[in-house]
């Protein structure tokens, strides 16, 4: 499902981590991998710049190694411009299936994501996002929080609303190629309840049980060996990360919110706090 796929590097060491974690992604059909180092206009015009292109060249070839040596038909490309417009850009017009990033330190907010290029990229993305957190290491060194074994657990977590239903059908496809289990977890936002819905709680659970229930039997359908059905109550975003770790989830799937109207993808605060906070991958799935 998603056979062509866009690595965004910007040749650090978190980058770096990522490119070495990709491998997982053959189980879902990934088969040709384009690396996209994207620079600024001002980078490229310094006169700086023109005697650090090649150890910059001699990296970019490491990855692409990298990358070849887990089994993908890698190009590396350079492009002049910004990340976020770029890395969209290229994969509306070339068709690829998913964008790769990677998340530093956790802090999409202060934008320390590879160089600060992630938070960009994911709003303006109209394609899904997989977003890979990475932590550092010791000395310069970056590795990936999880094991990057994406078939092994999903965590889909729905509010029932367009956007969830539409990250649902990447569910059933990952489902069809061979993801091993799924959690699909909804949380009932106490937010919302507490002052004057809480008394209807059994009844918003019951019918929400409903809705689990009819995921599951979809997901049965496309052959899912092992499903389970989770509804909590509390602030959604601290009840997704709990259930993350206990649960030990190797990769998120949520939806994004659509367009805004500016254009760009309107990233709703539940995800944008995962996406910052989250110890497992997690895809983003827009709803255009």
């Amino acid at each position: 499902m998603f056979k062509r796929i866009i690595v965004a590097t910007d040749l650090s060491p978190a980058s770096f981590a990522v490119v070495g974690c990709l491998q997982g992604l053959r189980a879902y059909g990934t088969e040709e991998c384009l690396l996209l180092q994207c620079l600024g206009l001002t980078d490229a015009a310094s006169t700086a710049f023109s005697y650090h292109t090649e150890p910059l060249e001699r990296m970019l070839g490491e990855q692409k190694e990298i990358l070849s040596k887990q089994g993908f038909a890698v190009e590396a490309r350079t492009v002049m411009g910004a990340p976020k417009r770029e890395v969209n850009r290229i994969a509306i017009e070339e068709d690829y299936s998913l964008i790769v990033v990677g998340a530093q330190g956790h802090s999409i907010v202060v934008e320390k994501m590879l160089g600060g290029v992630a938070y960009g990229i994911i709003h303006g993305a109209k394609k899904p996002v997989l977003v890979i957190p990475v932590e550092k290491g010791e000395g310069d060194s970056c590795q990936t929080v999880s094991s990057c074994a994406f078939n092994e657990h999903l965590l889909f977590a729905t509010d029932f609303s367009e956007a969830a239903d539409s990250a649902f059908h990447h569910v059933e496809r990952m489902v069809a190629d061979g993801a091993r289990k799924v959690t699909l977890l909804h949380v009932q936002d106490k937010t919302k309840l507490e002052k004057h819905l809480k008394d209807r709680l059994d009844e918003f659970n019951a019918l929400d049980q409903s809705r689990l229930e009819g995921l599951k039997e979809a997901l049965l359908n496309k052959g899912a060996p092992s499903i389970d059905l989770e509804i909590c109550y509390g602030i959604p975003s601290e009840e997704i990360k709990r259930m993350i770790r206990e649960r030990d989830a190797r990769l998120v799937v949520m939806g994004t919110q659509g367009l805004s109207f500016t254009g760009e993808l309107f990233l709703g605060s539940v995800s944008h706090t995962i996406a910052r906070s989250s110890i497992a991958p997690l895809l983003l799935v827009p709803v255009l």
